[in-house]
C-alpha cells in the first residue's frame, strides 16, 4: 500500500512540475505564438502617466521585422482633448529597462494635431522578440 501512495505523489510532483513549465513558458506571446495584434500588457500592469490635454486612444502590440529579426513594436494612439493644437511627446518604458518614444507628430510641417483628432505612431523596441511583462506610459505636451 506505501508503493501506491508513493507512487501516486510521484506522479503528483510530475505533473505539478509540468504544469509549472507549461505556465511558464505560455505568459507572453512572441513572434511564434502571437496574433497580429494584441494588448501589450493587461490594464494591471500599465502604470500611466497623461497630460489633461491627451487621451490614450490605443495601445497596442504586433512583431514585424526590424533590423532583420522579429521585433515587438507598439502603436500609441493619441487623442487631443484640449481646445488648442498639440504636440505629444511619448515615452514607453518597459519592465526590463527598455524604452522607446518621440513625439506626435513627428514632424509639424503638416501642422500639429488638431482639436479632437487623433493620430498615432508604432515605435520598434530593438532586440525585444517577446510581449513585455508591465509598462509604464508617458503621454506629454510640447510647446512650440
Amino acid at each position: 500500500m506505501n508503493s501506491k501512495k508513493g507512487v501516486s505523489c510521484w506522479w503528483m510532483v510530475c505533473l505539478a512540475v509540468i504544469g509549472l513549465v507549461l505556465t511558464g513558458c505560455s505568459t507572453g506571446y512572441t513572434p511564434k505564438n502571437a496574433p497580429d495584434v494584441f494588448a501589450c500588457v493587461s490594464e494591471d500592469k500599465l502604470e500611466k502617466d497623461i497630460a489633461s490635454e491627451a487621451q490614450l486612444q490605443e495601445l497596442s502590440c504586433s512583431f514585424k521585422k526590424f533590423e532583420g529579426m522579429d521585433t515587438l513594436h507598439i502603436k500609441v494612439a493619441v487623442k487631443n482633448v484640449s481646445s488648442s493644437d498639440q504636440r505629444f511627446r511619448v515615452n514607453v518604458f518597459l519592465d526590463n529597462g527598455k524604452a522607446v518614444g518621440g513625439l506626435i507628430p513627428r514632424t509639424t510641417k503638416k501642422g500639429l494635431v488638431k482639436p479632437g483628432e487623433t493620430q498615432d505612431f508604432v515605435y520598434p523596441v530593438s532586440q525585444m522578440p517577446k510581449q513585455p511583462k508591465g509598462i509604464m506610459l508617458k503621454i506629454g505636451t510640447v510647446s512650440e
